[in-house]
């Protein structure tokens, strides 16, 4: 215990855990302070109701495309100078972009402004990396769970506190507001969290059977086992993590581990299955109670009470991952969720809808913790903030993407589909995520 408190304040510490988390759930609360609200400030800027959704399609998707594409470069940069001024370059510049958001006079200025808050994003995976490397390896479930908290807690509050004061003051000052709130938490960060120090973290070293069993296989090519082929590509990729590689070549190395690119792929899916069920919900309670009136109240409702319940278990999955293995978690929760969204397409009204958002977030909030933790666990300290680069460049394009696919699903077929396509998804993803549990899941 004493060595393990030891290494934990050679690496940042558990005082490092609580002020990222605290700073994340600052940025979360003023995220969803704003974002349900664009389209009301479209309006306010002069956009013709037939237009706004066009537009809002575009101030969306311009943020998440331009994020996508720069989280691997801010990835490699944060793994070369620190990821510590990573997050202050990125906190620092979100609060900057939402104040000249506030500040825009129509739309065009407006997709500029977005577009420039898309460029400054990364703070999410550089105070994620921080975070998993500021304790011990068997406390790394721990600190993401505390994390993952703190991510919900901002997503719960945002949404009512961002109503409030839109409806007493206006839309603009929700973003000066929002701004003030980011560069503050940046300064905490600035102030209150060490660097952690990565070379009082092992490197990730294979053992001599390991290797002795990759040599046996290469030799033996009528029999070489996907294992082999994992464990061989992983001497590979262990020489060259440590050079000073393109970001073609990061991804190179990615594809090279399996394992890893398994898991970008399993945050692509995630995040496009939620954002395929988070703009079509408000469409869906209206539809269920027969008027759009108050529709949107009563999804923000039903969502924060998802929220809640997902807050009371996210330690229950981090006692599981840690004791019995993430991606057996992983596993578990999405199998959850994919039976509880089928169930979710059936029309039996609003009540059961709402009931049944219980058991989403209840089941849904396992997921990401479980994974970024899988991410630590099968990634050297020298390559997490590129790889977390990579996973946070994989939820960017989900989220362009899992809209699109939604409208054309609720257009032709209806809102009800969504659901159950989205349910099935998740299952197939579970299916393939308990594949992976006996090759690759241990506990921290």
């Amino acid at each position: 215990m004493n060595q393990q408190v030891h290494e934990d304040k050679q690496l940042g510490g558990m005082r490092n855990v609580w002020i990222l988390s605290i700073s994340m759930s600052i940025l979360a609360i003023c995220y969803t302070m704003i974002t349900p609200f664009l389209p009301v400030y479209l309006l306010e800027l002069g956009v013709e109701q037939d237009h706004v959704a066009l537009w809002s399609g575009a101030v969306f998707g311009i943020t998440f495309l331009i994020a996508g594409i720069m989280a691997p470069i801010w990835g490699k940069i944060a793994d070369k100078h620190g990821k510590k001024r990573m997050a202050l370059r990125a906190g620092f510049a979100i609060g900057i972009a939402y104040v000249i958001i506030g500040f825009v006079s129509n739309a065009w200025e407006l997709l500029l402004g977005r577009a420039f808050l898309g460029f400054a994003n990364g703070f999410f995976p550089a105070a994620m990396t921080m975070v998993s490397l500021s304790v011990n390896e068997k406390r790394v479930g721990q600190a993401l769970g505390i994390f993952q908290t703190g991510l919900i807690l901002g997503n719960i509050i945002g949404p009512f506190l961002g109503g409030a004061v839109e409806s007493v003051v206006g839309m603009r000052p929700v973003f000066y507001v929002s701004g003030i709130a980011v560069i503050i938490a940046t300064f905490m960060v600035l102030f209150l969290v060490k660097e952690p120090n990565i070379s009082a973290l092992p490197s990730k070293q294979l053992s001599a059977d390991d290797e002795n069993e990759a040599a046996k296989t290469a030799a033996d090519l009528s029999k070489i086992t996907k294992k082999g082929q994992t464990i061989a590509a992983t001497v590979e990729h262990k020489k060259a993590v440590q050079k000073d590689t393109s970001i073609m070549g990061d991804f190179r190395h990615v594809q090279g581990q399996p394992i890893l690119m398994q898991l970008v792929w399993l945050f692509f899916f995630m995040q496009f299955a939620i954002m395929m069920l988070q703009p079509i919900l408000a469409l869906y309670v209206g539809e269920m109670q027969g008027t759009m009136d108050n529709a949107a109240i009563v999804a923000g409702t039903i969502l924060s009470i998802g929220g809640l319940a997902g807050a009371v278990t996210t330690n229950l999955w981090v006692c599981l991952g840690q004791n019995k293995g993430y991606f057996k978690t992983i596993s578990f929760c999405l199998a959850g969720s994919g039976a509880v969204l089928l169930l979710q397409a059936l029309p039996f009204g609003i009540w059961w809808f709402g009931a049944l958002q219980i058991l989403i977030g209840s089941f849904i909030v396992g997921v990401n913790p479980s994974l970024s933790a899988a991410v630590t666990l099968n990634t050297d300290p020298a390559f997490r903030g590129r790889m977390f680069g990579m996973t946070t460049t994989a939820q960017q394009f989900g989220s362009m993407i899992g809209p699109v696919f939604a409208s054309v699903v609720s257009t032709y077929m209806g809102i009800a589909y969504v659901f159950g396509i989205t349910g099935l998804l998740m299952l197939y993803l579970s299916y393939k995520t308990k594949m992976l549990s006996g090759a690759h899941d241990r506990v921290s």
